[in-house]
């Protein structure tokens, strides 16, 4: 019976350590997205006036419709987290109560047998009784061993009671929470509701310009087209000189300490979010349209300094007509590319640390004052950097 209990309760705050772990990481999942949703909504201040509707804006609005959905998420698996505690509870709660009932009444059979037993033999006659002292002493050990036992068997059945009422009481704590938690979900989908309908009014309002967005289009692929073909040239010129010269041994343990560090790589910029996905992408307003990105853009709100996702040698900085300067940072065989920065802090040839400024990203007016960046990760050929840098 008692190694039945201790089964169960080692299960069962087992779980309730794993269970507690996971809540913990939802609600500072939760806590962060929700944060980012502020720093958007400072990203979109401006945008409810059609005169500052954009494809960008577009976009960051997006973004915000996805992280909320990511916390409505997040709040629909704590809730059913919570309910599946509730449930284990119960079933230890009915578990503990038959045990509790069963041992109860082995106590009082137990009680009842010895208060029989002492009336008829008093323990004093019993151990006096025996035929010599060895076996008295025996005796004397069984009758301390059975009061020892009794003792045992009531403190199990104190904490088993006491172990229930605890565990009700985290039952009721559980559906408090719960309660909390869909209303606080009955929020967060109104606004998601009313984001929804922001972003159909600004797609509506967007389309009929679709001139405009051509044009927009037209002239932003050009400009990629100037920034690939200058890129080109940069990291042409860099794969010569390092043909020429083949990778130090600094060089080669940078690369490989870069690579080792895939997926925890710092953002280029202290904060922001991603606009513009890698790779063939559909375009946001325009129907059969799709644009071909060789890196990810990342939109700031305010002054945004850019900075150096890995310790490096600055390589290469370059103006490119319409995308402001570029900076190339060697790491090893890898390169990283800055693009559309302004106020230029580092030189070529300089080393750099993790996380080093090296500019500023240009701040366009045109654009509510946000800033974009363009960056990139080169290994003999495009690089996805979302699968390098860090998750939000």
């Amino acid at each position: 019976m008692k190694n039945i209990i201790l089964c169960i309760l080692i299960f069962y705050f087992a779980w309730g350590i794993l269970n507690a772990q996971t809540r913990s990481e939802l609600e500072e999942q939760r806590k962060k997205t929700l944060e980012e949703i502020t720093y958007v909504d400072d990203l979109l201040r401006n945008t409810a006036k059609e005169k500052t509707e954009s494809v960008n804006a577009l976009r960051i609005l997006g973004s915000k419709l996805n992280m909320r959905e990511s916390v409505i998420r997040g709040m629909g698996d704590e809730i059913n987290l919570l309910k599946e505690r509730i449930e284990l509870n119960r079933i230890a709660i009915e578990m503990m109560e038959k045990d509790l009932v069963k041992l109860r009444l082995d106590y009082a059979k137990t009680i009842v047998s010895s208060y029989k037993y002492k009336k008829a033999f008093p323990e004093i006659v019993y151990i006096l009784s025996a035929k010599d002292f060895n076996q008295g002493y025996k005796r004397l050990k069984y009758l301390q061993q059975v009061s020892k036992f009794r003792r045992q068997e009531a403190e199990i059945i104190a904490e088993l009671k006491n172990e229930i009422e605890a565990t009700r009481e985290r039952q009721e704590s559980d559906l408090i929470r719960i309660s909390d938690l869909q209303h606080r979900e009955v929020i967060q989908k109104n606004l998601l509701q009313g984001e929804q309908q922001r972003n159909q009014k600004m797609l509506k309002s967007i389309g009929t310009k679709e001139k405009q967005l051509r044009k927009e289009l037209e002239d932003k692929k050009k400009k990629a087209e100037r920034l690939e073909r200058e890129l080109a040239k940069l990291i042409e010129e860099e794969k010569k000189r390092s043909m020429k010269n083949d990778l130090t041994p600094e060089q080669k343990l940078t690369g490989d300490n870069f690579y080792e560090n895939k997926g925890k790589l710092p953002w280029p910029v202290e904060r922001g979010i991603i606009t513009s996905h890698f790779g063939m992408q559909q375009h946001p307003v325009l129907k059969y349209v799709t644009e071909e990105n060789f890196g990810i853009e990342i939109t700031s709100s305010g002054k945004t300094t850019a900075r150096s996702i890995f310790t490096g040698e600055v390589t290469a900085i370059s103006p490119i007509s319409g995308a402001n300067m570029t900076i190339i940072i060697r790491h090893g065989k890898y390169l990283t590319v800055y693009n559309n920065l302004i106020n230029v802090k580092v030189k070529t040839g300089d080393k750099v640390e993790t996380k080093q400024e090296i500019g500023e990203v240009f701040n366009d007016p045109d654009a509510n004052n946000n800033c974009t960046l363009k960056f990139m990760i080169f290994e003999q050929k495009y690089l996805d950097p979302e699968l390098w840098i860090a998750k939000k």
